[in-house]
């Protein structure tokens, strides 16, 4: 095993190789093509569903454009505060030259965002208070979009200015914990202002396992790599600028490419389910509900509700009264507390949601100033049929079978993302790549360890943090590339015992320790701030 080398003090080779080195003219041009070409889509997509839509005033088009302006921005520093760590690697051991490696990893985060599934982006919704997601559309709602993004950026900016590789995800997940204990405590602590803690600690345990997993798997498959792979030049940090041998050189340039396909599926995600939030609420009209759902859907949807509604009545107690349906289900979503009315309540507004479907004949076809009301009871009704289970409701598998058919309609007509959104957030993604990676790199490549990265730990980490992250990304769960990677980083270091740089990790440590709570008290606040100019909107 190898001997603890002395903390390195020489100036970064990032830097020295960079001294002479000007981008490539055909890296920038086809990224700017792409740019062009993907800014001419989102509009004409962005014109075509505005079309329809009728407002007397040009307020919720304002809002409109800030919110996305901020969300988008929120995706631009995550690409070069989270991206960067996917072509750390093959910039640091010369695998590729800067500039190609940038636009190369902006084009693979690109298709990972193209062909994500939307499960992420949902689950991080899901956290947020009940309330607030059904009254999107008013001046809390947009309090709570704002405060969240606007946290998230400045608290991403602030460590990536001090060079940190601290988690997006986590930022997310504090800016949302914020926003939810503020609005409980502005709403007398009610329990369904709160946020939802079971799904919070899901996703938490994601965020907590994810580093640990990516440390020993990481140091693993290190091992793995002595055992089988000789080549002496594997063990090695870069010299010069010259690149790798073929083989290790196609290996790295491999792993950034699946890493940075894993980061566009999973952490690509985490701004659009914020996103669609911020379209339903400005745009209601054309956002609320997926006006592709045809009236094919809408009957077989008819007839599955009617499937359902028989379903629950083995469950519902004759006994109980039902005052209101939406109240009923949303202190059920919100406290998690089955009551005898929540069945009855949720049989009603089955009821209710396809006579509605039916009359109309497709979504598409739901007035105006009712779109938002029907998402609101579909997004009730897939909620309460989420939690019935873990509420204790049993049923046999083909019950179990015919509700979760009528949920995936529900959630096909409530929680899709349009294609011009996946769009814009790769192309943020690609932007923020481009121009603010060198910092994360050099952290990553020269500050994790007292040796620099050698090309076998590269590898190592990226392989590992590939299949980490697409293997949470199936699962629905948010996970950080950045923590994964550095930490697989770290295991490699220790495998070899090359020793860990104490000051860096001490202050990686400090950042994820305080990133939940310093995102939480600046999105509460901003909520605070911003409840009293959106209190009449």
């Amino acid at each position: 095993m190898a001997t603890a080398a002395p903390a390195v003090s020489q100036p970064s080779i990032l830097d020295q190789k960079l001294s002479n080195n000007k981008p490539a003219k055909w890296g920038v041009f086809a990224f700017s093509l792409v740019l062009v070409a993907g800014v001419i889509y989102i509009v004409s997509r962005l014109a075509i569903d505005l079309s329809p839509v009728h407002q007397a005033s040009v307020f919720p088009y304002v809002l409109l454009g800030t919110a996305l302006l901020i969300a988008l921005g929120f995706e631009f520093v995550n690409g070069f505060h989270d991206t960067a760590n996917a072509v750390a690697t093959v910039i640091y051991t010369h695998s590729l030259e800067p500039h190609v490696a940038v636009v190369w990893s902006g084009l693979w985060n690109f298709i990972g965002v193209l062909t994500s599934s939307g499960a992420v982006a949902f689950s991080i919704v899901a956290l947020l208070p009940i309330e607030l997601i059904l009254k999107v559309s008013q001046g809390s709602g947009f309090a709570m979009v704002f405060a969240l993004l606007t946290a998230a950026v400045l608290w991403n900016l602030a460590t990536w200015w001090r060079g940190l590789p601290v988690s997006s995800s986590h930022t997310m997940i504090g800016s949302v914990l914020g926003v939810g204990l503020a609005n409980q405590f502005l709403n007398g602590r009610t329990g369904t202002s709160g946020v939802d803690w079971e799904q919070v600690i899901k996703v938490f345990k994601a965020l907590i396992f994810s580093p640990l997993i990516g440390f020993v798997l990481a140091a693993l498959l290190f091992f793995l790599f002595k055992l089988v792979a000789r080549d002496p030049r594997l063990y090695k940090a870069p010299e010069g600028a010259e690149p790798p041998p073929f083989y290790i050189r196609a290996l790295l340039i491999l792993t950034c490419t699946g890493v940075s396909f894993a980061h566009g599926s999973n952490d690509g995600q985490k701004g659009m389910g914020l996103i669609m939030l911020i379209l339903v609420g400005t745009v209601p009209t054309a956002y609320a509900l997926n006006h592709t759902v045809d009236r094919g859907s809408v009957v077989q949807f008819a007839a599955t509700s009617t499937a359902v509604v028989e379903t629950l009545q083995h469950y519902a107690d004759p006994a109980a009264v039902v005052q209101d349906p939406d109240r009923d289900l949303e202190e059920f979503v919100s406290s998690h507390k089955y009551q005898p009315s929540t069945v009855p309540a949720l049989q009603q507004m089955v009821t209710a949601v396809r006579n509605e479907a039916v009359s109309y004949g497709s979504l598409g076809n739901v007035p105006q100033n009712l779109q938002a009301n029907v998402r609101n009871q579909m997004y009730l009704i897939s909620e309460t049929m989420r939690l019935l289970p873990k509420a204790g409701l049993k049923m046999n598998d083909s019950e179990t079978q015919t509700l979760a058919a009528y949920k995936g309609f529900l959630d096909k007509s409530t929680k899709y993302i349009p294609s011009w959104v996946k769009v814009a957030v790769a192309l943020a993604l690609g932007l923020g790549t481009m121009v603010g990676w060198k910092r994360i790199v050099i952290t990553v490549g020269e500050k994790i360890g007292k040796t620099h990265l050698t090309y076998a730990q590269g590898a190592s980490a990226e392989l590992v943090a590939m299949v980490t992250i697409l293997g949470a990304d199936r699962f629905g769960l948010p996970v950080s590339t950045t923590h994964v990677l550095s930490s697989g980083v770290a295991g490699t270091m220790a495998a070899n015992g090359s020793g860990l740089q104490r000051s860096t990790l001490m202050s990686i440590a400090a950042a994820w320790v305080f990133t939940l709570p310093a995102a939480a008290v600046l999105s509460g606040i901003l909520f605070w701030v911003f409840t009293r100019f959106t209190a009449n909107v």
